[in-house]
């Protein structure tokens, strides 16, 4: 993982990072308020040994006494000297408990021992600091006198004796918050990147080429709006997610420039990708560019575009192929100009039959000779074959993948689906992209003009003969979306005469 995937990972679970700090931040919040306060008091004993007449007699001494404190502060911390103290102040906890409370320290290069006892209690652990610095003056003249009536070799004095302490030392509440902070972001950070590795979706343009092999034509970023409202007025709407469908438009242009497709299959691996809201606006989006365009609902077991466009769902495409209706009566045209769809028809007991069936590609034929451009909403390749089978009988699949939802191995399945049938598969269209920033709009045109003109299309004109002007002042003409199809032409005026 390089650092860029590394920001990537920590953007997507930043959720993930937030939550883990605030849990630790309080979590140490809530351990130093369950924590007993306790309060420090310290003594300083001197360590002395009796010292000669000459300055050798001296140094030895002093040698000697920073040796004994080593040990000295091991007889502090020791059971006896707390059952001593405990017997004389007759304190309520063992000799074992205060054992705990108890904490000496020798200096370097020193005869100084510093004592430090915690205790709930301010004044009780004043008190026992002191007590315990007594009794062990009087233990250590015990164990250093070798005959009764005789000098010590060795004396410890209370230096400097405890005092009661302002503020207790526990918990320590700064300390405990920026543990707690770098904790969780370390468990939030190491979560992020967890998640990342084990992810398995499809969340880059770069996965979703090496997978599919083959181009993102568009990425469509996620709009709420989409679900109370799948189809988009092109003719008055410039959002992101309109300019995405535009962008699909043109990139189709691009895909097979000597014979460029015209009956197109709209796919998906799995359910809930975007596939048919996806499907409708490519349609609208060539029919913005004066396209005569078809949309057919291929799935004949959860049919949408019906309720999607409100148009008549009984009467479509299986009444068409079972001969209860002829393709005229079957075709419906719409509140979008240029856009005609015929519905799923009535659910058949045999998809898979019809649309494998020679009725089904002649039928596609038939649209294929009355319209620009035909656009087929299939079903999801893994659930069942029928968009296999479309796919087969058409010029290139478009296959969608859902940012963050779609799996790698399911997207792997769908395309070997395609390849097993010798279907084309034209690119891969990102669906409900997560859009960071906000959302932008697309009006161009000169000072002044208000209005978004709608795109038109160049006329062919002969060589060296002057540009004719755009229709409406400002516009500005799409690349290539707008250039008519070889042909096309020839289509509209055999409609015409027929």
């Amino acid at each position: 993982m390089n650092l860029q995937d590394f920001v990537k990972a920590l953007r997507g679970g930043w959720i993930i990072v937030a939550v883990s700090t605030i849990v630790a931040v309080l979590g140490a919040v809530v351990i130093t308020l369950l924590t007993t306060p306790l309060y420090e008091a310290s003594t300083r004993l001197f360590v002395s040994t009796s010292s000669g007449s000459s300055l050798s007699d001296t140094y030895q001494g002093n040698r000697l006494s920073q040796e004994r404190v080593v040990s000295y502060a091991e007889l502090l911390m020791g059971e006896t000297l707390s059952q001593r103290t405990v017997d004389k102040l007759g304190l309520d906890m063992g000799a074992k408990e205060l054992q705990g409370h108890v904490k000496a320290s020798a200096k370097a290069d020193t005869v100084l021992i510093d004592v430090d006892v915690l205790d709930a209690s301010a004044v009780r652990a004043r008190d026992i600091a002191n007590t315990l610095s007594d009794e062990f003056v009087s233990l250590i003249r015990e164990l250093e006198t070798p005959s009764p009536g005789a000098m010590p070799d060795a004396r410890v004095v209370v230096e400097q004796r405890a005092s009661i302490p302002d503020s207790p030392v526990v918990p320590k509440t700064a300390r405990n918050i920026a543990m707690g902070l770098v904790l969780g972001l370390a468990i939030g950070v190491g979560l992020a990147v967890l998640r990342d590795l084990l992810d398995n979706t499809v969340k880059s343009r770069e996965s979703l080429e090496q997978i599919t092999g083959a181009g993102v034509v568009g990425t469509i970023p996620l709009d709420k709006e989409r679900r109370k409202q799948p189809a988009i007025a092109f003719d008055n709407d410039n959002s992101m997610i309109a300019e995405a469908f535009r962008k699909v438009r043109t990139n189709l242009q691009f895909l097979a420039v000597d014979n460029p497709p015209r009956v197109i299959v709209v796919t998906s691996s799995m359910p809930h990708e975007g596939k048919s809201t996806t499907a409708i606006n490519i349609a609208l989006a060539l029919a913005e560019a004066e396209h005569n365009v078809v949309l057919v609902d291929g799935d004949m077991r959860r049919p949408m575009l019906a309720k999607y466009l409100d148009l008549v769902g009984s009467v479509g495409f299986s009444t068409v192929l079972s001969g209860a209706a002829s393709l005229q009566e079957s075709l419906q045209k719409t509140r979008f100009p240029g856009l005609t769809v015929l519905t799923s028809g009535a659910v058949p007991p045999n998809p898979s039959e019809l649309l494998g069936s020679q009725l089904a590609r002649k039928l596609l034929n038939e649209l294929r000779a009355e319209f620009d451009y035909v656009v087929v909403d299939s079903t999801p390749l893994l659930a069942v074959t029928d968009a296999a089978i479309l796919a087969a009988g058409a010029d290139g699949v478009l296959i969608m993948a859902r940012f963050g939802q779609t799996k790698r191995e399911q997207l792997v399945h769908a395309v070997g689906s395609l390849v097993d049938v010798g279907a084309p598969l034209l690119g891969a269209v990102f669906t409900m992209v997560p859009t960071r920033g906000g959302s932008y709009s697309y009006n161009y045109g000169y000072y002044g003009t208000e209005t978004p003109v709608r795109p038109t299309r160049r006329v062919a004109q002969e060589p060296g003969a002057a540009s004719p002007p755009l229709r409406g002042e400002g516009a500005i003409a799409e690349p290539i979306s707008q250039v008519a199809q070889p042909g096309m032409v020839g289509r509209r005026r055999r409609r015409g005469t027929t």
